[in-house]
């Protein structure tokens, strides 16, 4: 009865995972979701590195790797951009690259 019970019980995914290394512990109600709280940060912290990933995608090598010399694209910094949250906003730094050619999914031109 007890090996039914053990796989019937939902594993964690990936997120459950990350979260078991937060301590929650003693946290209160504004720094979870104030102005400038957990969920704030998390968000975009989250949309920066899927951004970061899409640019890799795009570009077909990983950041500071050898694989982009001569590659005629390359990464050319960042641009800021305020995303609108729920209920708050949060700035993000929107890669960009030389020839002007990426256009993120996670976070579109013109989505504010």
């Amino acid at each position: 009865m007890v090996m039914a019970r053990k796989k019937q019980e939902k594993e964690k995914d990936i997120i459950d995972q990350r979260l078991d290394n937060i301590d929650f512990k003693g946290l209160t109600q504004d720094e979870v979701a104030d102005q400038d709280g957990l969920i704030k940060q998390l968000t975009g912290r989250i949309l920066q590195r899927a951004l970061e990933a899409e640019m890799t995608e795009h570009l077909g090598y990983e950041k500071n790797s050898n694989a982009g010399d001569n590659s005629r694209n390359s990464r050319n910094g960042h641009t800021e951009k305020i995303v609108l949250l729920e209920n708050q906003e949060t700035t993000i730094a929107v890669p960009r690259d030389r020839n002007g050619s990426f256009e993120p999914i996670i976070v579109p031109v013109g989505f504010v």
